[in-house]
């Protein structure tokens, strides 16, 4: 969750609204997080986020950054747009995601001029309020490919007993699920929070992401990644670490880096050639661009990672 600086409002207008999907579609695509829920709220927003490499504060300051700036340039203002670092907690699904999808989902009526309104007009604003993931979980029509859909609705049965289940929530009303959140930052079961202790935790809070990082992300070398790059391209490993070599071909090397060595950005911008965390990002996002215009260049690509993924199997 990230809340807008002293409260005041992150959109503005419906302009604002659509930026931050699209910057959080490219997101998504480029730090392979999976989001099943979300919704936007006038001076904040949650996303239900599954993060498989362990990269949730890169994705979180990468997209923040990119919002923050494109709502100064749009609205002519400075200065800080969100309420210091967003707030995090890890969600043992198998016991919570499906709750808290939907406690992320009626967030729009629990504000207080709608928390007293008849059940049908909260039933009703709820299903045509437009900045959530809920209208895809209620009809296949609406479905966005932004989101991740899947694991929930095969948890409850469908998307009828989806509808069901959120009516039942505007009907009975739903507690505050963060109420049930231990050692400040885990939502789950006994078991699960056991687990968590002992694998993550330090004397009461949860170690630094690079800690448990290589618990999720494979753990190639950056050598042996550089060498299939080279041998597939013909090129010398030399010319692939040289800041001025080729941008698509540096652009895969960086992506394979990132995907197969479990390695942060900046340790990628140091390893081919010094270059800062926003090098790094462009070459990603520019070589994205080109694999949807350039078959030739997918091809080359797919190439490089069936090499690396060889080396997975070793």
């Amino acid at each position: 969750m990230c809340r807008g600086n002293a409260r005041r409002k992150i959109f503005l207008d419906d302009a604002d609204r659509i930026r931050f999907l699209r910057l959080l579609h490219e997101s998504i695509e480029t730090y392979q997080v999976l989001l099943y829920a979300y919704v936007m709220m006038d001076n904040h927003f949650h996303f239900v986020l599954q993060t498989v490499r362990a990269n949730l504060s890169e994705f979180m300051r990468r997209f923040n950054i990119c919002y923050t700036g494109w709502f100064h340039y749009q609205h002519g203002t400075c200065g800080h747009l969100f309420q210091g670092r967003y707030k995090s907690h890890l969600v043992d699904a198998d016991s919570y995601l499906l709750e808290l999808s939907r406690y992320i989902h009626l967030n729009p009526i629990r504000r207080h001029k709608r928390q007293n309104s008849d059940y049908r007009n909260r039933l009703s604003y709820i299903r045509r309020y437009r900045w959530s993931s809920l209208p895809g979980y209620l009809d296949a029509r609406n479905v966005d490919d932004l989101v991740t859909y899947d694991m929930i609705i095969e948890m409850i049965g469908g998307r009828q007993a989806y509808s069901r289940f959120i009516t039942d929530g505007i009907r009975h009303g739903i507690g505050d699920l963060f109420e049930e959140v231990q050692h400040q930052t885990i939502l789950g079961d006994d078991d699960f929070v056991a687990l968590v202790k002992s694998k993550f935790i330090d004397d009461g809070s949860l170690r630094d992401q690079p800690s448990y990082r290589g618990v999720c992300a494979d753990t190639l070398s950056p050598q042996s990644v550089l060498l299939c790059v080279s041998k597939v391209y013909g090129t010398s490993t030399k010319e692939l670490l040289q800041r001025r070599g080729d941008g698509i071909q540096r652009g895969i090397l960086v992506e394979m880096l990132y995907r197969y060595c479990g390695m942060t950005l900046a340790a990628i911008g140091r390893f081919v050639g010094g270059i800062d965390y926003g090098g790094v990002h462009q070459l990603r996002r520019r070589l994205n661009s080109y694999m949807s215009k350039n078959e030739l260049i997918r091809e080359k690509f797919y190439a490089v990672e069936n090499a690396v993924k060889s080396l997975c199997s070793k």
